[in-house]
């Protein structure tokens, strides 16, 4: 399907035109300069600004996509999890295309789109990663500002998490961290680049969890309150401030590989009691942080320890918030009847700010 997109959850005002899995167009708007002097997002100014960027995105992506409207099959829209007022701008201007253009209107989980970012392919590259090349059940690893949530990919559409935060997310900490070093917002890339200055063994930070990485949970509130001790105890030098930089992205990321790790191996063991042995052989990752190098590097190197495929979207603007993953993720959602046609089905079409996962297959627990 060849599906015009929109994402408006938090910062970044994105559209985009995919046919299938191919990203014809994906353009992101960034509110990052507007927010920064505020130390995070100011709700009411995100909305205002998607109200006033949104028109020109969204002329801007049909543009770039090459097609005609008439060449567009439907329309897709993220409907939550995210920022209420953010979320509405974005899911009324999709209603008003899809009435206007006269196409069905699928509503997507944010969600969903970042597990099935690595599924994008390029116009230009001859690598493509698609379901037929996944074996199932495959586990997605969700690390971003908001969340961080490693699921069990059961099939599309249906998920099961097997941990998750239970407070702050990955990104979330990350950025914080940087705030307090006064590298400003968002200060997650900041902080990744001073890292690699930095030594990581300059300043030892509790490991969160540590012996108790079995109980299905990431957490990083200790850690971020033992780094502000830290940090507010006297004046930094570059060269603590690089140290500190390391030594926090270095446990935060510490953390999360030991969880993942053990939460691999235990449902491998799990999965090859039951009937038919399958196997966990493949791994996707997405959400801001996966763009960081260093996480990367050491996902890869799990992977190759413990023969797993670990997959990344081609391009890291598929990482942050984007539109492109939103057209992924709908042509599932259109696949699996979730699509609206009539004007009042449309128009019922409301913001799901808490929103877990799919709309007719909500997530369980592990």
């Amino acid at each position: 399907m060849t599906i015009l997109s929109i994402d408006t959850s938090c910062d970044e005002t994105a559209v985009a035109v995919t046919d299938g899995n191919r990203v014809l167009s994906n353009i992101i708007w960034s509110q990052a300069l507007l927010h920064s002097k505020w130390g995070g997002v100011v709700p009411s100014l995100a909305k205002r600004a998607h109200q006033e960027r949104l028109p020109w995105v969204v002329s801007k992506a049909v543009h770039d996509s090459r097609l005609t409207i008439n060449e567009i099959d439907a329309i897709a829209a993220t409907i939550g999890p995210g920022l209420a007022i953010a979320l509405e701008v974005g899911i009324a201007k999709a209603k008003e295309l899809a009435l206007k253009w006269h196409k069905p209107l699928i509503p997507v989980n944010h969600l969903e789109g970042h597990i099935l970012s690595p599924l994008a392919w390029s116009t230009i590259s001859n690598q493509q990663l698609t379901i037929n090349n996944l074996n199932f059940p495959f586990a997605a690893l969700v690390v971003s500002g908001g969340h961080t949530e490693l699921v069990l990919v059961k099939k599309i559409g249906e998920y099961q998490i097997l941990v998750r935060t239970i407070d702050d997310a990955l990104g979330e900490a990350l950025d914080k961290a940087a705030r307090m070093l006064g590298l400003g917002y968002p200060g997650g890339a900041v902080l990744e680049k001073l890292a690699k200055t930095g030594n990581p063994s300059t300043y030892k930070l509790p490991l969160p969890l540590l012996g108790r990485e079995n109980q299905g949970k990431f957490s990083y509130s200790g850690l971020k309150t033992a780094f502000y001790r830290l940090t507010n105890e006297k004046s930094l030098t570059k060269q603590e401030i690089y140290d500190l930089a390391a030594s926090f992205q270095n446990t935060s990321f510490e953390h999360l590989i030991r969880i993942v790790k053990k939460s691999v191996l235990s449902l491998r063991a799990t999965l090859q009691t039951g009937r038919g042995n399958p196997e966990i052989t493949d791994f996707l990752v997405g959400g801001g942080v996966a763009s960081n190098i260093e996480l990367r590097k050491r996902l890869r190197n799990l992977g190759k320890k413990f023969g797993l495929k670990i997959h990344f979207p081609y391009s890291k603007k598929l990482c942050t918030d984007n539109a492109a993953m939103i057209g992924l993720a709908g042509q599932w959602a259109f696949a699996r009847g979730e699509l609206k046609r009539t004007k009042e089905e449309i128009e019922s079409i409301d913001r799901i700010p808490g929103l877990d996962f799919s709309l007719g297959l909500p997530l369980s627990r592990a």
